[in-house]
């Protein structure tokens, strides 16, 4: 169940919590591992934007809905949630899908690999 944790400027949600708010739209995933971590696999329609690479990409992301940050096991993606919100986006649009990557290909959601978004 989605929850807020005292001090932290997001949501952390499971990876069906998240799949079902892409799928009411106005929600964006963003990946931010390693490239290698990427290509191996990751969710269908993701922005890839390495976690080191979220600050000086901060204009990149969507103006508008959920952001949705993803990355191996919710530490990385954790820490680009505080990245967005350092950069001003506001704690409602932030998401910390923090079962990971695997969490979500194991539950067959759906995924892509290579660079193929």
């Amino acid at each position: 169940m989605a929850r807020k944790v005292q001090g932290e400027p997001y949501t952390r949600v499971t990876a069906d919590e998240a799949n079902a708010l892409v799928k009411k739209g106005d929600a964006h995933v963003i990946d931010v591992r390693r490239p290698d971590e990427y290509e191996a696999g990751h969710v269908r329609g993701a922005l890839w934007i390495p976690v080191d690479e979220v600050i000086p990409r901060y204009d990149e992301l969507p103006k508008q809905g959920k952001l949705l940050f993803i990355c191996a096991m919710g530490a990385r993606s954790g820490l680009a949630c505080e990245y967005a919100a350092a950069m001003g986006a506001d704690s409602s649009r932030l998401y910390n899908i923090d079962e990971g990557t695997q969490a979500w290909i194991d539950k067959g959601l759906p995924s892509s690999k290579g660079r193929e978004k």
